[in-house]
């Protein structure tokens, strides 16, 4: 089996495709195509979000795959995630999501980050203070919104739920009053933040990792690291494609974002199985990043201090 079509069983018995497509920052104008060509080019995975602004068109792309016959919903993997703003009314959170979407149901629901913020505020996604800073609302508890994601379970709008953004603390604290484990913990993720007590703890836990930013960011010095270098050169492959195959080498799905056909083509079809020697180069580059305390985190809002997340891990 191609590295690109390995399914990962999750806690629910359900499969998730290894190989994702990530929808974040996606232009408006752009992502409908993408979604579109990503299936038609073999694609089952498609991840999308409330606030990233374009659930519609991930609708769009998917409508267009189903209706040129390319696939059968049943055949994909569609992912969303409640906002922030929706943690006080998380059905009404999915229900937003499904019109968006333009499907009767999806296959994994995420709480996207462990934090409210104020549903009545300036802003229907992101309000604000006087000063500025987002306007959170402290005293509503992830807990108690992870309560109310486990009654979506048997309403048939989502076959499973997840967490996004959760450290270990956020994880404990969750699953010490969880009737439901999270089936996935999505979180940013490369050899620069490898987050390996994360990932171990999931593992121990039954909670699959989805990574998100693979490749860093753009100009990432990932591209030009000597040992994902040393790597690429031995397998006769790029750099992104040492790094989006690292992920499905540890166990984990992985989110490649992109609106370029020939990019988006190129993600799936240079997807590799690295072997045992291919990983070890990559956890001693890591190891010595942990070693200077140099990890870099990409992915870092403003509010994330607010609930602690750790900017190194």
């Amino acid at each position: 089996m191609a590295a690109a079509d390995i399914r990962i069983k999750l806690n629910t018995g359900a499969e998730i495709p290894a190989l994702g497509l990530g929808t974040w920052k996606a232009a408006p104008g752009e992502v409908a195509n993408a979604v579109s060509h990503a299936i038609k080019v073999g694609y089952r995975h498609i991840d999308a979000a409330l606030c990233y602004g374009n659930e519609n068109e991930v609708g769009q792309g998917i409508k267009e795959a189903i209706d040129a016959g390319i696939v059968k919903r049943e055949d994909l993997f569609v992912t969303t995630k409640l906002w922030c703003t929706y943690h006080s009314k998380v059905e009404e959170g999915i229900n937003q999501s499904l019109k968006n979407l333009g499907l009767e149901y999806v296959d994994l629901y995420l709480i996207h980050w462990p934090l409210a913020m104020n549903p009545n505020g300036t802003d229907p996604i992101f309000p604000k203070l006087p000063d500025g800073s987002r306007d959170i609302d402290h005293s509503h508890s992830h807990v108690t919104t992870w309560k109310s994601m486990e009654k979506l379970i048997g309403t048939g709008k989502t076959r499973a739920i997840g967490v996004s953004n959760y450290s270990v603390e956020y994880l404990e604290k969750l699953l010490a009053e969880a009737e439901i484990t999270p089936a996935v913990n999505q979180i940013e993720n490369h050899p620069s933040l490898p987050q390996q007590e994360i990932v171990d703890f999931c593992n121990q836990k039954g909670i699959h990792i989805t990574a998100y930013s693979p490749l860093g960011s753009t100009g990432s010095p990932l591209f030009s690291a000597e040992p994902i270098v040393a790597v690429a050169e031995k397998r006769g492959v790029t750099p992104a494609s040492v790094l989006l195959s690292w992920h499905v080498a540890r166990g984990s799905s992985v989110l490649a974002k992109s609106v370029t056909p020939a990019r988006i083509e190129a993600n799936r079809k240079d997807l590799i199985k690295l072997d045992a020697e291919d990983v070890a180069t990559i956890k001693k580059y890591s190891d010595s990043l942990a070693a200077t305390n140099s990890f870099q985190r990409y992915v870092f809002p403003a509010f994330g201090v607010t609930f602690g997340f750790p900017d190194k891990q």
